[in-house]
């Protein structure tokens, strides 16, 4: 993989530490940090020795925003390497336009702070910068083929007939570069990232590595082949997701049900059907399988796949036993594979929504957080109301929930304290009513029930600050339609399947509603695109599901004996 050398001048210390955290993502994706570029010594501009030869690709990555000595730039463009100028490098560090010239580009004056929609050109390779359609990262989201950046935007007044422009950004009613390539002097300019805000998120990360991957000419890796190990209700889920997340493809898909299989070729005809999964782990054309089995075989399944070489994404929760779950993990560290679970509702619009009021302050500092489930009715007949097959009450909504508090307060935990409930639905081995408590070693405390014996229900979400406070709760939203003889059919959804109504309250009685905006579609499955083809980082990690597990299995203990606090393992 390439090595990048750095050229960082930056008197904003917020920008600065976030383009430091950025070269650490960077190296996670693989390339390797070579350190400076040039001798940063008072009045010395002395490169460092770039000899490829030894190296490999090279690239130098310029970041700048203040003015720099002629000599600098001169000696930055001598390297021999590609450069990437970025953030404000060319409107406030490139005093005589040095760099702009070698970039091929006429700068003109920068716009305020706004939202700037960038979008790909067209050229060979730009849409892959934005990443796939539809997919919105943390920090910035997808609409379509553009993405959203809250920055400044450089007008560039003219370009170079010989500069590739890859993405753009529209002022008006004209289109201003904002990604430029010029082989013929081996100079980039990303004139966004002026912003620490902006340098953080996951966007500017993938498009840094694409556009460095377009620099030093790596290949585009081929497809992902997926096998689906199982073809439920969210065996479809992931199909579907598969079907529209560039990078991924369906190779072959296995259930004991041929219409199932059958079901699954409806989207990805040419797709192998197999009726034992052990042929679908041995299948050399898959390098990806998601297993979609009852919980208590997440673990052997997953242990076979990484055995033969593949990556493995298995359905909530992780396993049982958090034991299965460390074997898991360390035979994908082993084996440099990627391990994880899919827990599709960190990506959630009200997780999203309360997430982002912590990030932004509003609440202060988090110290109470209660999280609800539920209703007054009969569990399921499946398999998730078997506790020997799915763990038990704790394990099913918890795999969800308990995935967000985490999420929410990701402090050392100091003990789980729990309790269980059996008292009408006696057919089903689950709890009818459950209970959790985790105590951080902040002293912070997050607490989630689930019941199916609530004829009340209590709020969503109750998060408390010393700031601020946020409740959501519950709607019941109606599907209304015509009968086949006319007459009024209406369908009363469940309130978990509606978000529920965030209200964000003051201390001084104010209370404010929330956006809770629509959740990113096939977010989970275009991180893991990108984390196998490109090694970005994605939002949840195996390691993350593991700590969700070990609160599980702490909470069945603690309520087998009447609640005594446990220490997860």
């Amino acid at each position: 993989m390439p090595t990048l050398r750095w050229f960082v001048a930056l008197e904003d210390l917020a920008l600065a530490g976030e383009v430091s955290a950025l070269r650490g993502r960077l190296e996670a994706a693989g390339f390797t940090d070579g350190g400076h570029a040039l001798d940063h010594r008072p009045g010395s501009a002395a490169g460092r020795d770039l000899d490829t030869r030894d190296e490999g690709r090279c690239a130098v990555v310029v970041w700048a925003d203040h003015p720099l000595p002629p000599t600098v730039a001169d000696a930055l463009i001598g390297l021999g390497v590609p450069l990437l100028l970025c953030g404000a490098t060319l409107e406030r560090a490139d005093v005589e336009g040095q760099l702009a010239s070698a970039a091929g580009l006429d700068v003109g004056a920068a716009t305020g702070v706004h939202d700037v929609r960038v979008r790909p050109t067209g050229s060979a390779g730009s849409a892959e910068l934005l990443g796939p359609r539809d997919h919105a990262s943390s920090g910035s989201a997808h609409l379509g083929e553009h993405t959203h950046v809250t920055d400044r935007v450089l007008r560039i007044e003219k370009t170079t007939d010989d500069v590739e422009v890859l993405l753009t950004a529209k002022l008006g009613l004209v289109e201003h570069p904002v990604l430029t390539w010029r082989p013929a002097t081996q100079v980039a300019a990303w004139t966004l990232g002026t912003r620490a805000e902006v340098v953080a998120t996951r966007a500017v990360a993938r498009t840094l590595v694409m556009a460095l991957r377009h620099l030093t000419g790596l290949p585009e890796p081929g497809p992902v082949r997926v096998g689906l190990l199982g073809y439920g209700a969210i065996g479809h889920e992931h199909n579907r997701a598969v079907q529209h997340v560039p990078g991924l493809e369906l190779a072959a898909v296995c259930d004991v049900s041929p219409d199932r299989i059958a079901a699954a070729r409806r989207y990805a005809p040419d797709a192998r059907g197999y009726s034992d999964g052990e042929e679908l782990v041995a299948d050399d054309g898959v390098d990806l399988v998601i297993v979609s089995t009852p919980p208590s075989s997440h673990a052997s399944w997953a242990l076979a796949c990484l055995n033969a070489g593949k990556h493995v994404i298995v359905e909530k929760p992780f396993a049982i036993r958090s034991s299965e779950a460390d074997a898991v993990l360390d035979l994908a560290r082993a084996n440099g594979r990627v391990a994880a679970v899919y827990q599709n509702r960190r990506f959630d619009p009200d997780h999203r929504a309360v997430r982002r009021a912590l990030d932004d302050g509003l609440l202060g500092d988090v110290f109470h957080v209660e999280a609800f489930v539920g209703g007054y009715g009969h569990p399921c007949n499946l398999w998730h109301s078997d506790a020997e097959v799915s763990g038990g009450a704790f394990y099913d909504w918890g795999a969800h929930v308990l995935d967000q508090l985490l999420d929410l307060l990701p402090d050392p935990i100091e003990h789980v304290t729990a309790a269980e409930h059996k008292r009408v639905w006696l057919d089903v081995t689950n709890a009818d009513h459950s209970r959790v408590t985790i105590r951080f070693t902040t002293g912070a405390e997050a607490t989630f029930v689930y019941s199916d014996l609530a004829a009340a229900l209590k709020p969503r979400w109750y998060v408390l600050g010393t700031r601020g406070a946020v409740v959501g709760n519950w709607r019941t939203e109606r599907v209304v339609s015509r009968s086949d003889i006319g007459t009024l059919a209406e369908d009363v959804l469940a309130p978990g399947d509606s978000p529920p109504l965030l209200d964000l309250h003051g201390p001084d009685g104010s209370v404010t509603r929330l956006a809770t905006p629509p959740a990113p579609p096939y977010a989970f499955h275009a991180e893991l695109a990108d984390q196998i083809r490109f090694g970005l980082t994605p939002t949840v990690t195996g390691a993350q599901s593991r700590r969700v597990l070990a609160v599980m299995e702490a909470a069945t203990a603690s309520a087998r004996d009447g609640g005594r606090p446990v220490v997860p393992r």
